[in-house]
Order: C-alpha cells, then sequence, then structure tokens
C-alpha cells in the first residue's frame, strides 16, 4: 500500500507520462487527497510502479495511474501491480473492473474486454453525474473531458 511519503514518486513516475497524453495530469493535492488508493512497487528502495484503485460505484471501480518505470518495463512489474489492485477490488466486494488505455493488448491479457456505450444502467448513471471526480467524468465519457480520453480504449473485467 502507498504512503504519503510515496507520492513525490508516484508523480515522477507519473508526469512523463502525462506530459506524453498517454495518462492524465493530476495536482498534487489528488494524490495525496487518494493515497489510500495506490498501491506501489519498490526495487532497491525506489518506487518504479504504481496503480490506484477508484470505487465508482456498489460493483464497479476503476483501474487507474498504472505505470511502471522505462527500466521496470517488460519485467512482469505492471501485471503484479495489477492484480494486486483486482485482489483488492475482490476484497472490498467489487463486481467489475473498468479502465480506459491506450494499453489495450496488456489489459487484455489480464482479462479486460474491450466494451463501447456505458457500463451502467441510466440510473447510476444519474447518480455517477454527480460526482466531482474527473476520473468519474472520463468514464462516463463527458463531452468536457474528451481531450483527456482521445484515443483510448474502455474496457471492463468482470470478476
Amino acid at each position: 500500500m502507498a504512503r504519503t511519503t510515496d507520492v513525490r514518486a508516484i508523480r515522477r513516475l507519473v508526469d512523463p507520462l502525462a506530459e506524453a497524453g498517454v495518462l492524465v495530469k493530476k495536482d498534487a493535492v489528488t494524490y495525496y487527497e487518494a493515497v489510500q488508493q495506490f498501491r506501489v512497487a519498490e526495487r532497491e528502495g525506489a518506487v518504479v510502479g504504481c496503480g490506484a484503485l477508484h470505487v465508482m460505484w456498489e460493483d464497479l471501480a476503476e483501474i487507474r495511474t498504472l505505470a511502471v518505470s522505462p527500466r521496470a518495463k517488460g519485467t512482469g512489474l505492471g501485471g503484479l501491480l495489477l492484480e494486486a489492485l483486482v485482489a483488492d477490488a475482490r476484497a472490498l466486494g467489487v463486481e467489475r473492473l473498468f479502465c480506459l488505455t491506450f494499453e489495450v493488448d496488456f489489459f487484455a491479457r489480464h482479462g479486460f474486454e474491450v466494451i463501447e456505450g456505458q457500463a451502467v444502467d441510466p440510473l447510476v448513471y444519474a447518480e455517477l453525474l454527480r460526482s466531482y471526480d474527473e476520473g468519474v467524468a472520463e468514464f462516463l465519457d463527458l463531452e468536457r473531458v474528451k481531450p483527456n480520453t482521445l484515443g483510448n480504449t474502455r474496457m471492463l473485467r468482470t470478476l
């Protein structure tokens, strides 16, 4: 589990990916507010990977901010982080996991399938519209967040 002292390292991992348009840029305060959602991977005392699980509804959560350092790419670390987040989701009683990603092949290898349209019924959609979270807005595919989601693929995994 991530600790507040990991936030700077998480940002160092995420910032280059955000600048490249692969992940969404977030303010430092956003990471501190969500630190309990994060898991980190460390090698030789340094954070080399991170990922977050954000619960959106009774049966639905999102995998967010999954990133590994360039030196850890291809080592299986991303898959280990993802499966740790899946285990967290199961422990919370979540039945479905959503992600918005450019890494379609990676997530497909881990049981995610491409989806079209909404993954929730209209009543839940209406409730989720009340959220202030930008990730929920991206999940809902709201027009105001389209620049953040261009080229991303919507994927879902049933646990």
